[in-house]
């Protein structure tokens, strides 16, 4: 698949330079928007050696009048997080997302700490920025028994989602979750998102992997309300293209997302604008892989002109 996907995207970069147009304005026309951005802050899992079995915990700007305003909001946390991460006696060293890996014991107190770094920084938490997190559940899952071992917990899946509510009771600012079942544990994905899907964001990543054959059987078994797109996980731009088609026709999000071990490589900053109110997920405002994909978004917007259109979380996507 990657190496078909360097043809395909080779192929559309090309197409646009002989169409005289950019990247983004080829592959999405006149209707673009720019996209809600989600920035992983705090690493766990398999992306750190910490006591945190969740993988990734992010943060993203709600309010905003610009996406050059919201992104100055989330520099201004992550900032502000580093200063509260040493106050509480922790390393800040980065991962390879550019996130924090702090030794915290479980994921409360990775909560509390964004909680608090939002607050310090001058805005509301739940009004001016969100909180999303990749539970990466498979990680944490046990084949053997059926159950998630999650933090020093063993629990099944009703379990496992009354852990996810006292979350979300907790921190409200909380709006998005990402795999928080096994990509196997179907009854477990769908219970979740029927008792969730008004409440938060519930992203397919393991489920789908970017598939339109297993995104059609999510959809068909009511799993989920979000879709993440990686490129390489399908092979080509077309079929990246045909699964972001699919998902929005059945009103499911979509999210387009980096890897960890990324390029400075800015396609998706301009597929994420093109895809039309669409998310993206492409690390800290830090490490020059990551920070080289939001100089590209602030680039466009400065094509775009001040009658640029923003997305919107959690009500941001327009579904045509």
């Amino acid at each position: 698949a990657n190496a078909i996907l360097g043809v395909s995207m080779a192929t559309a970069v090309a197409a646009a330079k002989a169409n005289h147009q950019p990247l983004y304005r080829y592959l999405g026309g006149i209707d673009l928007e720019m996209p809600q951005t989600f920035h992983n802050v705090i690493n766990g899992g398999e992306h750190a050696d910490n006591g945190i079995d969740i993988q990734e915990f992010m943060i993203t700007p709600i309010a905003k009048t610009s996406f050059r305003d919201g992104f100055e909001k989330i520099v201004n946390v992550y900032h502000t997080l580093k200063k509260v991460l040493e106050d509480m006696g922790y390393e800040t060293g980065l991962g390879d997302e550019g996130g924090f890996a702090p030794n915290m014991k479980n994921s409360e107190e990775a909560l509390k700490a964004l909680h608090e770094s939002i607050v310090k920084a001058g805005y509301k938490p739940g009004e001016d920025i969100g909180i999303a997190c990749d539970c990466a559940a498979s990680y944490f899952y046990n084949k053997e028994d059926g159950k998630y071992h999650l933090e020093g917990k063993v629990l099944d899946d009703e379990e496992l989602a009354a852990y996810y509510d006292k979350l979300l009771d907790e921190f409200p600012e909380l709006m998005s979750m990402e795999d928080p079942y096994d990509e196997n544990d179907v009854e477990g994905m769908v219970k979740f998102t029927q008792s969730h899907k008004d409440r938060i964001q519930i992203v397919l990543d393991d489920f789908i992997c970017t598939n339109p054959a297993l995104l059609k059987k999510a959809i068909k078994e009511g799993a989920g309300n979000a879709s993440l797109i990686k490129l390489n996980q399908i092979g080509t731009v077309t079929e990246t293209l045909e699964t972001i088609r699919m998902s929005r026709k059945n009103g499911y999000n979509t999210m387009i997302s980096h890897r960890s071990g990324e390029t400075g490589d800015t396609f998706i900053a301009d597929l994420a604008v093109a895809i039309n109110g669409g998310q993206l997920k492409t690390g800290a405002p830090a490490r020059s892989e990551r920070v080289e994909k939001y100089n590209r978004l602030l680039e466009i917007e400065e094509e775009l002109g001040k009658g640029e259109r923003l997305a919107f979380f959690p009500d941001d996507v327009d579904h045509d």
